[in-house]
C-alpha cells in the first residue's frame, strides 16, 4: 500500500469519528423509547431542533411502580417570587439551593408577555431546567441532617443517599397531567405550605393543608404554559424514571437536567476521542512520512 493510500485511510478514519453521532442520542432514545434519529441533530449541535409544539406522550406502560396522584389542586410559583400576605416565603432560594435565583440566571417572570415560545423567560437562557415543581415534603432537617423517616419511605433513598444533609429528592422527575396533556419537570423545592406531608407525597393520603383549596403541587411558569393551566386547577401527577420521559422541551436546558448532563458528557468524550485519534494520526505521519514534517 502506497503512502497516498495510507493517508487517505487515516483521514477517512478521522472523518468517521468526527462525524459519528453521539452515543447519548442513542442512549436517551433507548431509555425513552423513541428513535435515535429524532435526537441526533440536537445532541450534536447542543441546541434543540424540536418544533415549538409538542405532542404529549403517556409514560411507557412498562413502568408503573409510581401511581398517579389524581385531582390535586395545583398552583403556580416561580424562581425570584417575592413574598406576599398569602405566600410569605420568598423564592430567591429553595429548600435545597441557597443560591437558587442566581443559579437559574435571573427572575423567572411568570407574565405571559415576558416569556418566549420555548417556555423560557425573555432576556436570558436559564442555567437550570425551567420545568420545575415543588411538593410538600423535605427529606432534610437542615444542611447537615436528614430526616429519619426519609430512609423508610423514599423508594430511591438507598440508591441515591450520599451523606446527611444532602437531599435525595432534589432533581427527581415528575409527570404532571391535565386532560390529555402531560408535562415532565424536576422536583426542586418544597411546598406549597407544608414541608413534612409524607403521607401524601409518598403515601395514599390527600394533601394535609387546607390552604388554597388543599393545594398539593406547585408548578413553574413553563409547566403552566405547556399544560395550558390556570392556578388553582386540578392536575394529576406521579414520579417517573428517566426511562419514561419522552422527548420534549423539558430535556433541553439546565445544569441540573439529566438529559443535558448526558449530552455534555458524551460531547466531552467524543472530543477526547477525536483528539486522541489526531495524535495517533500525527505520530504515524511523523514516523511513516518524515518528508512531510
Amino acid at each position: 500500500m502506497g503512502p497516498a493510500t495510507a493517508l487517505r485511510i487515516v483521514f477517512f478514519l478521522v472523518l468517521v469519528v468526527a462525524t459519528a453521532p453521539p452515543v447519548v442520542a442513542q442512549t436517551v432514545s433507548v431509555l425513552a423509547g423513541t428513535s435515535s434519529s429524532s435526537r441526533t441533530a440536537s445532541s450534536l449541535s447542543g441546541t434543540s431542533s424540536m418544533p415549538r409544539v409538542f405532542a404529549p406522550t403517556q409514560p411507557r406502560k412498562a413502568y408503573t411502580r409510581y401511581p398517579w396522584k389524581r385531582g390535586i389542586t395545583t398552583t403556580i410559583f416561580w424562581i425570584g417570587e417575592r413574598p406576599t400576605p398569602k405566600n410569605p416565603t420568598p423564592n430567591h432560594k429553595s429548600s435545597w439551593d441557597g443560591n437558587w435565583a442566581n443559579n437559574y440566571g435571573g427572575y423567572d417572570n411568570p407574565d405571559p408577555g415576558s416569556r418566549d415560545a420555548d417556555y423560557t423567560p425573555k432576556g436570558f437562557e436559564p442555567g437550570l431546567n425551567p420545568f420545575y415543581i415543588a411538593l410538600p415534603y423535605n427529606d432534610l432537617i437542615n444542611w447537615k441532617s436528614t430526616k429519619p423517616d426519609a430512609k423508610r419511605h423514599i423508594p430511591w433513598f438507598q440508591k441515591r443517599f450520599e451523606r446527611p444533609g444532602k437531599s435525595v429528592l432534589k432533581g427527581q422527575w415528575v409527570a404532571i397531567r391535565k386532560g390529555s396533556r402531560i408535562c415532565y419537570a424536576q422536583w426542586e423545592d418544597c411546598g406549597p405550605f407544608e414541608t413534612n406531608d409524607l403521607a401524601y407525597v409518598f403515601g395514599d393520603a390527600r394533601p394535609r393543608t387546607t390552604k388554597n383549596n388543599g393545594a398539593g403541587l406547585d408548578v413553574s411558569p413553563a409547566v403552566r404554559d405547556f399544560l395550558k393551566l390556570k392556578s388553582g386547577e386540578r392536575c394529576d401527577w406521579r414520579f417517573v424514571d428517566l426511562a419514561e420521559i419522552p422527548e420534549g422541551p423539558w430535556c433541553r436546558l439546565g445544569a441540573n437536567n439529566h438529559f443535558v448532563q448526558m449530552r455534555d458528557r458524551q460531547q466531552g468524550a467524543q472530543q477526547e476521542r477525536i483528539a486522541k485519534l489526531r495524535e495517533m494520526r500525527d505520530a504515524w505521519l511523523r514516523e511513516s512520512l518524515p518528508g512531510l514534517n
